[in-house]
């Protein structure tokens, strides 16, 4: 299973004079992290990616932290990765365990449109909110599926 992860809440774009990279969770974000670490933290995770952004660094941590794993910095995570996040995600399917990847609202649709154009099934929502969670996986006969998860607590109630 993958779980494709849009970072949690971290305020507005322009709302800092620093580098984007650098904007970290607001108050909710923080809250919301801690709610995606809750909500996975019975899967079998044994590898965690992340966006080199801050908020992306931040969303997983607590999840991290809770399994012991160190969040792994991925290049291909980062805002404009279409086809290499893609080409990422995919690689994914063939791991023997668990693995959460948290990425943005722009790279995120851009992954499940390239799926979709290759046989995703999708059931539930079809959206990229903050803190929503993408469970994609495939099957012994290499049908891929992706269920998607408006927010950790939905995440959690159904799991």
């Amino acid at each position: 299973m993958i779980y494709l992860i849009r970072h949690a809440s971290a305020g507005h774009r322009f709302g800092l004079d620093a580098d984007d990279v650098d904007r970290p969770l607001d108050e909710g974000g923080a809250q919301e992290a801690q709610q995606i670490s809750e909500a996975l933290i019975t899967q079998p995770i044994r590898k965690i990616m992340s966006s080199r952004a801050v908020r992306c660094q931040q969303s997983i941590a607590p999840l991290a932290r809770q399994l012991e794993i160190e969040i792994e910095i991925e290049p291909n995570l980062f805002e404009g990765s279409h086809h290499s996040a893609t080409a990422l995600i995919k690689s994914f399917f063939n791991y023997p365990y668990d693995v959460v990847a948290c990425s943005h609202g722009d790279v995120i649709p851009e992954i499940l449109g390239d799926l979709i154009e290759e046989g995703l099934q999708i059931r539930g929502g079809r959206s990229c909110a903050k803190s929503s969670i993408w469970a994609l996986s495939t099957s012994k006969e290499g049908r891929m599926s992706g269920l998607y998860f408006s927010s950790p607590l939905e995440f959690k109630s159904l799991s």
